[in-house]
């Protein structure tokens, strides 16, 4: 049994919403730090992929060469980063955390998880298992979805056109679909 497409539509505006509302709870924490959250996720995806080239990283994220590039070197000024030669290619390096960049992680969670344990006070130890383990199941649906974490991602002409036809049709969070005649006279 699939899912329906309201209940697709109105989960996709919860994701986003949700996005909005870590993006707040994390900019009232960064007075800890002068790092933003790209580069703290910069940092979580090294720490948890073991040394890796910044290509694959680049995939990983979902972002070019140049963003991360400008974010791998005020993680290397902070000595977060560390570049080791790869031995399977001499042209090229890994990428890996410094013991400063996980204790630097580490602490960031610390304090992400003691803020979300105070955010979620009146919750009982049930619901914030059940909330995990849903999160948990649709980021493991995400990502299989996705392309593979060491490939590039795919060609940027076919997933803007996606999104772009995606947004006319649903008036930017996936609510409220229009018909397929106005998206046809907004297409034109």
């Amino acid at each position: 049994m699939s899912v329906a497409q309201h209940t697709a539509a109105e989960l996709v505006h919860h994701i986003f919403d949700l996005q909005r509302a870590l993006r707040g709870v994390t900019a009232a924490g960064m007075k800890y730090s002068e790092l933003g959250p790209a580069h703290t996720g910069v940092l979580f995806f090294i720490g948890e992929g073991g040394p890796m080239r910044a290509s694959a990283l680049a995939g990983r994220l979902g972002i070019g060469p140049s963003a991360l590039s400008r974010q791998l070197a005020d993680l290397e000024q902070y000595g977060f980063v560390v570049r080791t030669p790869d031995p399977l290619d001499g042209r090229a390096c890994l990428l890996s955390l410094s013991e400063e960049g996980r204790t630097y992680l580490a602490d960031t969670y610390e304090r992400r998880a003691e803020t979300l344990r105070e955010i979620l006070s009146d919750w009982t130890e049930g619901e914030a298992e059940a909330a995990s383990q849903s999160v948990q199941h649709l980021t493991a649906a995400l990502r299989s979805a996705a392309p593979s974490h060491g490939a590039a991602p795919s060609g940027p002409a076919e997933p803007a056109r996606t999104h772009r036809t995606t947004a006319h049709r649903t008036g930017n969070d996936g609510r409220h679909p229009k018909s397929t005649t106005e998206i046809m006279k907004e297409e034109r």
